[in-house]
């Protein structure tokens, strides 16, 4: 009986998250409230209370259900892939479809909560902040991977890695933000024109990535 009621719990937790992290994405976590989401979902406001606590508490949950999400279809299908330009350009991809197809309604999820919580201090914004590093870092690590693996040009200038993953997720974040201001895919091709255009500078065998990034469609 009482591993019913653990696994009941988590699959409300689960159902309740699967709401928050799609209203968080358009409207906000701000617009999250325990009393909504139980209204929402036909639950007791006293019952969502007892999975989260307090509002905070379900904005923090929700962050990390997002980054979750992210994770599983943006970071973990390139983890077996040998380290190269080749892996970048397909995390790239993989970034650009997780935004135009809206897995979040409101495009890309941290791009977002970033804006809304960069300059109010507390634990949310931690959240917010240290998903974004831990993404920011990956990218990093895979160019790190790509250069000692040989993938880039030994008579160019020495890769800055810091500044190259800054332009990479730059132009992504833009492009996330451009298609859902004006629902237009076009700012995701130009985006992967941009990052295709700057590897394949760098890169020793440029004729590994394609010359054009595959056409996006728009979105919903």
């Amino acid at each position: 009986m009482a591993d019913g009621r653990v696994e009941r719990g988590n699959q409300t937790r689960r159902t309740v998250l699967a709401r928050t992290v799609e209203l968080a994405s358009t409207e906000g976590l701000e617009g999250l409230s325990l009393g909504r989401i139980a209204g929402d979902l036909g639950l007791s406001k006293s019952g969502v209370f007892a999975l989260f606590g307090s509002k905070e508490e379900l904005q923090i949950a929700t962050v990390r259900a997002a980054a979750a999400v992210f994770a599983a279809q943006v970071v973990q299908p390139v983890h077996e892939q040998p380290a190269g330009v080749g892996k970048v350009w397909r995390l790239c991809e993989l970034w650009i479809a997780y935004s135009a197809c809206r897995t979040f309604p409101g495009g890309c999820f941290f791009r977002s909560a970033a804006a809304e919580f960069g300059s109010r201090p507390g634990p949310v914004r931690d959240r917010v902040a240290a998903a974004r590093a831990e993404w920011t870092q990956y990218v990093e690590q895979q160019l790190h991977d790509a250069g000692r693996a040989g993938a880039f040009r030994e008579d160019a200038e020495p890769v800055a890695v810091p500044q190259l993953a800054f332009e990479i997720i730059a132009l992504m974040e833009l492009a996330d933000s451009e298609s859902v201001l004006h629902d237009d895919p076009a700012p995701y091709e130009r985006a992967g024109r941009g990052i295709l255009g700057r590897l394949r500078a760098l890169a020793a065998a440029p004729d590994e990535l394609p010359e054009q990034p595959t056409a996006v469609s728009p979105p919903g």
